[in-house]
Parts: C-alpha cells; sequence; structure tokens
C-alpha cells in the first residue's frame, strides 16, 4: 500500500506547469497548470472533450506533451511511457479499457507486473485485493466474456496491484452499481489516508461533492476554475464546467401502444464457461414506451442484447417476435431491415470502428448513402455524417474525423444519435450515457423520450438506477439469467429494485 514519505510530506505529489498539446483540428490542452497534493482526492471536471483524458494520458506517459513540464514528488520527470509511469508509481484507469479481449483477466494484469512474476502469484494477488476492496474478479476468466462493468472490476484491481503513489482514475464508477461504488469509495479513501493521491474523472457530480476534496475545472483545453467541491452544489459545479444549468428534463405520462417487441420463455445455454444462461426470458415492449432493465453486470444482460440483436441467432423459433414477425434466428441485419436498431455498451470496437472516420462508421448500421449496385456515395455519406455532428452536438473536427480521436462522450453522442436518426420502431440501448457528461446526458435522454414519444419502443439496458428511474415507464430486474415482472415506474424504488437484484421477486 501508498504511504506518504516523511521527506516529501510538504512537497506535492503531482505539479503541472504549462502543458500543452496540440492536435491538427483542436488544442486539447492549453497551457494548464495543475497541482495535487499528497494524500489528496483532486477531481478534474469538464465536458466530454474538455482536455481531461489528454491531460491524465500525459501523466501517464501514454501521449508525450508539445510543451510544459511535470514534476513528481518535487522532481522534473519525462515520462515517455506508462511502463516508466508505473515505476514511478503512477497508475492509471482508462475510461476506454486497454484489456486484451483473447487473454485471461492474470494474464492481462500479469503484463504490467513485469516478467519476475509467475501467473500463479498473480492470481493469488488478484484474488486477494479483490476479497481486500470487495471487487469481484475471476483470475482465470477470459476478458472477452466480459461485462463492461466487470472489465472495469479488472482495470481498477490492475492499478491497485501496482502499489500507485499516484492514481489516475477516468470515469471508474460509470458502470458500477452504487453499492459498488460505496465499496469503491472506501478503497480511494483508505488509499488517501495512507499517502497515495488520486486524480478523479467523473461526471457524476454528487460522486465529487461526496469524495474529492479539491477540485479544477477544464473547459476548451483551459484551466477555467478550481474550487473544494464539498462547498459547492450540484448546480454550482454544473455552472462551473458547462457555463449554465442543465436542461431539465420532461417525463410526461402517455398511453402505450400495440407490442412492438415480445419475448417469450426465451433460454439459451451459455455460449462460453464464464457466461450467464438465460432461463425462461419473457418481457414485452410497446410501441411508445421506455422498458428498462437493471440488474448487476453480469447477470445475462450481454447474453440477452445478443439474442435480441442477432448477433446469438440460438434462440428458438417463436421466442422473439418483431410485430408478430418470428425474427428469432434472423440477423442484425435482417432485424435492422424491419426496423430494429441497437446500441451497445462497448463504443469503440461494436458501435465505431476505431480506425475508421465518423463518416464511414455510418455505413456500419446506415444504408442510405449506399446506391444501386452497391456504390458508396461519399457526398451522402459525408452529409450524413456531418448533420448528425451538428444535431446531436458531436465536438470534432467534421465526418472525417476517426472514431478513435473522439472523447468518449463524443463518440457516444455520435452513435446514439446515428441509431435514433434511423427512425427505428425499437431502439435497444445498453448503458447509453456511460461516461457521459452532465450536459450530453440531458441531451441523450432527452433524444430517446422524444424517440419514445413519438411511438418507438425502446428497451433500455443500464446499471445506473437513477437513469432507469429518471426515463423508464415500466422496469423489469435481471438476476442470474432470469427477468422479474415489469413494475411500473411509480411503484419502482431503489430499496426494491436492490432487493429483486438479488432474485427476490415473487414469481409471477
Amino acid at each position: 500500500m501508498a504511504t506518504a514519505h516523511p521527506m516529501l510530506s510538504a512537497v506535492p505529489r503531482l505539479c503541472l506547469r504549462g502543458i500543452t498539446k496540440r492536435y491538427p483540428s483542436v488544442v486539447a490542452n492549453d497551457r494548464i497548470d495543475l497541482t495535487v497534493q499528497a494524500g489528496e482526492i483532486h477531481a478534474l471536471l469538464g465536458e466530454n472533450g474538455a482536455g481531461k483524458s489528454t491531460l491524465m494520458k500525459i501523466i501517464y506517459g501514454a501521449v508525450l506533451p508539445d510543451a510544459g513540464q511535470v514534476q513528481f514528488n518535487g522532481q522534473a520527470v519525462d515520462i515517455r511511457g506508462p511502463q516508466q509511469a508505473r515505476a514511478l508509481g503512477i497508475s492509471m484507469v482508462f475510461q476506454h479499457f486497454s484489456l486484451f479481449d483473447t487473454l485471461s483477466v492474470a494474464e492481462n494484469v500479469c503484463l504490467g507486473l513485469g516478467s519476475e512474476v509467475s501467473l500463479g502469484d498473480v492470481a493469488q494477488r488478484i484474488a486477494e485485493k479483490a476479497a481486500a476492496y470487495g471487487l469481484e474478479v475471476e483470475p482465470q476468466r477470459p476478458v472477452h466474456t466480459l461485462s463492461v462493468g466487470e472489465r472495469q472490476r479488472v482495470e481498477i484491481i490492475r492499478a491497485l496491484l501496482g502499489e500507485p503513489q499516484l492514481l489516475i482514475l477516468d470515469e471508474p464508477t460509470s458502470v458500477l452499481t452504487p453499492s459498488a461504488v460505496e465499496r469503491l469509495f472506501d478503497v480511494l479513501r483508505r488509499l488517501a489516508a495512507q499517502g497515495c493521491s488520486i486524480v478523479y474523472i467523473s461526471h457524476k457530480l454528487h460522486e465529487i461533492r461526496a469524495l474529492c476534496t479539491a477540485c479544477t475545472v477544464l473547459r476548451g483545453g483551459r484551466v477555467t476554475g478550481r474550487c473544494d467541491p464539498r462547498l459547492e452544489s450540484e448546480a454550482s459545479l454544473s455552472r462551473l464546467m458547462i457555463g449554465s444549468d442543465p436542461l431539465q428534463l420532461q417525463h410526461r405520462t402517455q398511453a402505450a401502444g400495440a407490442p412492438a417487441l415480445t419475448v417469450r420463455g426465451l433460454s439459451v445455454p451459455r455460449d462460453d464457461p464464464f457466461g450467464t444462461d438465460l432461463q425462461g426470458i419473457k418481457l414485452q415492449v410497446h410501441a411508445g414506451e421506455i422498458l428498462g432493465v437493471a440488474g448487476v453486470s453480469g447477470n445475462g444482460q450481454r447474453e440477452l442484447l445478443a439474442c435480441l440483436s442477432g448477433e446469438d441467432r440460438r434462440a428458438q423459433p417463436g421466442t422473439i417476435e418483431l410485430h408478430r414477425t418470428d425474427i428469432s434466428r434472423f440477423s442484425a441485419a435482417q432485424r435492422r431491415r424491419l426496423g430494429l436498431h441497437f446500441i451497445p455498451e462497448e463504443r469503440l470496437g461494436r458501435g465505431a470502428v476505431p480506425s475508421m472516420s465518423l463518416a464511414q462508421n455510418t455505413l456500419l448500421t446506415r444504408s442510405e448513402p449506399v446506391e444501386r449496385g452497391w456504390w458508396i456515395n461519399r457526398g451522402r455519406m459525408k452529409a450524413l455524417a456531418a448533420s448528425l455532428i451538428d444535431r446531436y452536438d458531436v465536438r470534432t473536427g467534421g465526418p472525417d474525423s476517426l472514431a478513435q480521436s473522439l472523447s468518449g462522450g463524443n463518440l457516444q453522442k455520435f452513435i446514439v444519435g446515428r441509431e435514433i436518426d434511423a427512425r427505428p420502431d425499437v431502439l435497444i440501448v445498453a448503458q447509453p450515457t456511460w461516461g457521459v457528461d452532465v450536459g450530453a446526458t440531458v441531451q441523450i435522454r432527452a433524444a430517446l423520450l422524444a424517440l419514445r414519444d413519438a411511438g418507438t419502443a425502446v428497451l433500455v439496458i443500464s446499471e445506473e438506477l437513477d437513469e432507469l428511474l429518471e426515463l423508464a415507464d415500466r422496469l423489469v430486474v435481471m438476476s442470474k439469467g432470469q427477468l422479474s415482472p415489469p413494475m411500473p415506474r411509480a411503484q419502482a424504488t431503489t430499496e426494491r429494485i436492490g432487493q429483486w437484484m438479488s432474485g427476490l421477486w415473487e414469481r409471477a
């Protein structure tokens, strides 16, 4: 466990002076100064694209600055890569995970610890750390079988195994349940009490107020404010971040229409040893309603989404219907042609191809730019991307920008916009506002509500209870591959949902 060195107790753990990073279309960091004391939990607050992740990657050595100086424990350092950063005592949990899908959890962790440690020892250390901090992780499990929430736990455990003096967390709670968040906060407070400094990036303002003791605000790549978040309200923090109060959502009650998506007795065995069997799933989503699916990650949400989207086509005939058409064995493309679109929880790699431009990424699910003979009308393709960028306020250099160059929140806005703009009959979306700032969160949720008001049936799978309570007309809870009976929004409470997450519901 990290401890504060007595000779350095009065010296800042981290000091940045004049850090600047330019890209062809944007200045991501513009002469940024930042000081983090030993044992301090320091929040970095800003909209998507404000430059937060770039600055943290500079500290971690994943990105080199164009100008400025980094001091660590009072000494000027030139961090040329993550390995050097880890040797100094700097660990980072990225918003976009850096795990190899084909390797196990233990093998992924082992890669960052050096060749002197055996795989068996690493697996044991993972299990011990997971037990000590209440972060459930299976060392032998292949990463490709993990949900986003489970992958996040792996990243946190890997960072903690480095016994860091400075721990950087980029949206660490975006897909954690409230109880898991509380356990993580206990871990972070213990680390800080023992001298570890923590830089904490989050768009959840209530978390920053509850956890952090200092805060630096970025806007447009520049420092625009500093404060003690414990003395601020969520409204004042929001104003510091976006320059205004966020819009308030309007969730009006309306009568649902005819069933659009119906699932009857869907039972599918797991497709890998660490997956979850789907058992007798039944649900119905009506036109003009939002049905929310709550639950702790790893309880079958990934498998359910794969069956509904057409990625997994093992469903028995007659178990999945779209407007009375049996689509149980249809491909994802066939389902899209019938009006079913979906947004996966993994943005890079599944929602978008990282090395392709935004214009090219429209072709993944949209056919408007494709003409007779499968010719691609590039002008129409770019126009579609430009329209989505404009309508959903995507901060980017334009349609030719690569997907991997966008911040997580801006890429999410583009993907959500691409699917909503298709005007689907049914939209299935997983973790719609994962890692998205407060302004973009309201924007995405408002777009989903507008889609529902226009008559679309929307199924939202989310681990954000507040999000589901804000959006959904009805809720179901997923536990161990089974689905609870639906409950109206008015009857849904955090306590009741939490109880049902353990499978404790009266089966209808």
